[in-house]
This record gives C-alpha cells, sequence and structure tokens, in this order.
C-alpha cells in the first residue's frame, strides 16, 4: 500500500469503541467518575467527568451525572473514539485558511491535496502540523500526553476540499465528537458525478465495508451483517448532459462514503481514479470530446468534491452554528467549462451539427 492509498484509508469520521460494565451485585455505592477511573485506567478522571457530561456514559440505558452513585448490577455502557493519531506530531508553520475561531473550536477550510493528520510515512506537512504551530506548541514532543488528537473529531479525504472542525478543549472535543456520534452534525458536500441522476432526489442507504481485493478501497453492500450503516442523501443541482452537480447530505460518515454510494448507483465522481471516475463513462466517441474532457482533468486534477457546509451546536454557548463556503477557483472553472460544454451542444444540435467543438 503506497503513501496515498494509507492517506485515503484514514480519511473518515473517527473511529468508536464501546465498553460494557457490569457492576458486581456486592459493589457498595460508589461515585461513578471514581468507579470508572480505576475500571479504565488509561482515561483521566476529568476526562470520564466530560465524557458523562457529554453523554458518552450512561447506566441502565439513561445518562447520569458524575455524582452518580452505582449500584449492585447496574449496567453501565462507555462509548469512546478510538485514537487516530499514530505518529507523533511536529508542530510545523504552516498556511492555515481559518473560517472562525473562538476559545472553543476551529473551523478550518482544508485545501485539497491536504492530509489532515499524521499517518504511517506522512509525518509532516499534514494539517494537524500546522493546527500545533497555530496552538503555540513548538518542537518536537512538546504536546502533552492525552492532547495527541488535538482536537480532531472528524477527517475529510486528502482530495477533498471544504469545512473541517476542530476542538480546542477536552470538553469541546467531547460534546462535538457526541454530535458526529449521533448524526445531528449538518454537513452538506458538493460533488461532480458522470450521468444525472434519476430520480433527480433521493437517498442511498448501502453498507459500506472495505474492499478484501483492494484495501485502499472501499465497497457497498445490502446485506445489512456486513459493514457499516450509511446513509446519503442527494439532490441535482445542474445537469450538464453527461455529468451532473450534486448536492450531499451526510447522515453517516463512512470512508468514501460519498463517493462509493454515488458509484453505487452509477454515478461515480468525476475524475476519481480510485473508482474508475477518470475514465469517460458517459459521452461520444468523439476525439474532440475526449480532449474536452482531459482538458476538464487539468482543470481540476483530481476527484470533484467540496464540504461545502456545517452545522453544529456550539459546546459552550449551546447556539446554533452555521458556515458555507464557496466553491474552490479549480472547481467553479471545471463547472464553468461544463456549462459552457452544454451551451455550445445545444446550439451544436440546433444548428444539426452532430459533434461538439470546444
Amino acid at each position: 500500500m503506497n503513501q496515498d492509498e494509507f492517506q485515503e484509508i484514514a480519511a473518515d469520521e473517527l473511529d468508536y469503541e464501546r465498553i460494557d460494565i457490569q457492576v458486581d451485585p456486592k459493589q457498595s455505592p460508589i461515585r461513578i467518575d471514581a468507579f470508572l477511573s480505576e475500571k479504565i485506567p488509561r482515561v483521566s478522571r476529568n476526562k470520564i467527568q466530560m465524557a458523562i457530561a457529554a453523554g458518552w456514559i450512561t447506566v441502565n440505558q439513561s445518562t447520569v451525572k458524575s455524582n452518580y452513585k452505582i449500584r449492585p448490577n447496574d449496567q453501565i455502557h462507555v462509548i469512546t473514539p478510538r485514537p487516530v493519531i499514530e505518529q507523533e506530531i511536529i508542530p510545523e508553520e504552516l498556511p492555515l485558511d481559518i473560517v472562525y475561531e473562538d476559545d472553543t473550536l476551529i473551523v478550518i477550510n482544508k485545501r485539497p491535496g491536504v492530509v489532515v493528520h499524521p499517518a504511517a510515512g506522512v509525518r509532516t506537512g499534514t494539517l494537524l502540523n500546522a493546527i500545533a504551530w497555530h496552538l503555540g506548541y513548538r518542537g518536537k514532543g512538546f504536546i502533552p500526553e492525552g492532547h495527541e488528537r488535538l482536537g480532531l473529531v472528524h477527517r475529510i479525504d486528502k482530495e477533498t476540499s471544504g469545512l473541517l472542525l476542530l476542538a480546542k478543549n477536552d470538553e469541546a472535543a467531547a460534546h462535538l465528537s457526541k454530535q458526529f456520534f449521533d448524526h445531528t452534525i449538518e454537513r452538506e458536500y458538493l460533488a461532480l458525478v458522470w450521468g444525472e441522476p434519476n430520480p433527480a432526489i433521493g437517498r442511498i442507504e448501502m453498507n459500506i465495508y472495505r474492499d478484501p481485493k483492494r484495501r485502499s478501497c472501499m465497497a457497498t453492500t445490502n446485506d445489512p451483517l456486513e459493514g457499516k450503516y450509511a446513509a446519503t442523501n442527494y439532490e441535482l443541482v445542474e445537469s450538464f448532459y453527461y455529468t451532473s452537480l450534486i448536492k450531499c447530505k451526510l447522515e453517516t460518515g463512512r470512508t468514501h462514503q460519498i463517493r462509493v454510494h454515488m458509484r453505487a448507483i452509477g454515478h461515480t465522481l468525476f475524475n476519481d481514479e480510485k473508482y474508475g471516475g477518470d475514465k469517460i463513462l458517459k459521452g461520444t466517441i468523439f476525439t474532440k470530446y475526449k480532449q474536452f474532457v482531459n482538458n476538464c482533468y487539468e482543470i481540476l486534477p483530481h476527484f470533484a468534491l467540496h464540504a461545502r457546509s456545517i452545522g453544529f451546536i456550539h459546546p459552550k454557548t449551546n447556539q446554533k452554528m452555521y458556515f458555507e463556503l464557496e466553491l474552490p477557483q479549480a472547481y467553479q472553472a471545471l463547472l464553468s467549462k461544463w456549462r459552457n460544454y452544454t451551451l455550445h451542444r445545444k446550439e451544436s444540435l440546433d444548428e444539426g451539427t452532430q459533434e461538439f467543438i470546444d
């Protein structure tokens, strides 16, 4: 597996692990935060208290407070994000496009081609390297133990542009992560796909799993026992005859979700090399059309996917926050080229011409 393949695999919402604890029938009353700090020694009592406040920890399927005293036979369920940072983060002074920042969180406009966090073979140049510097850390080994995630609560693909949300403290991270886990975060993406979806508005529900033959790829299945549940709502925004601009609203956040869901219904993302979108999947056999498509590839030399908007509840103020970004210039130029194609194709058909001239 090469470096780029590993980087793409790492692009996903955070995975979670669940810990189930059955309290002993002879257990004496004790505060739940103290009890869990003994049962889960790798997690501090302070983090346990924040997890309780965020709703990550339940007793007998109900939320509790940190001063709740456990009783014999209580059923305790703990959900926690799995660690995602495999490499030490070295702070680097790199450009950041900050859309919004306060003492609780940061909203970043991530450029395409930027990896979100270090992984095998990728130690520098990532978004988290830049965030570490921005937060004031300097030099190797200066990030305190327990803060290695630097507020990362979700991820987007290396080549995807758009909005990324980070927390600036553990309490905010717990609350934002819980919103992602509960699927209450509102996210909308814009994608250029091959063909025109029919119906124009639809919902895709297919489980997603790692392709056993190509480990850097994902695949879809209708088998409820295989893979992870995933749901995508899509809507046609603009048709360019052989391609379409669509918007997608995610209910879940699986690896490559939009890419594999749209491919599953016959509308692979334009120029998505990994899933065959770099081939001409719709159109004519004319040489000039092929040259037109190749020119489009040169304008945006990767798949066309942009995280346009994100909405969430602010962990500190409890206010609804919403951010929306325009498309990057290269993406806009690509759409303009397809609009021009559509216009000229119509004019050519009106004049009886069979071949579009770019």
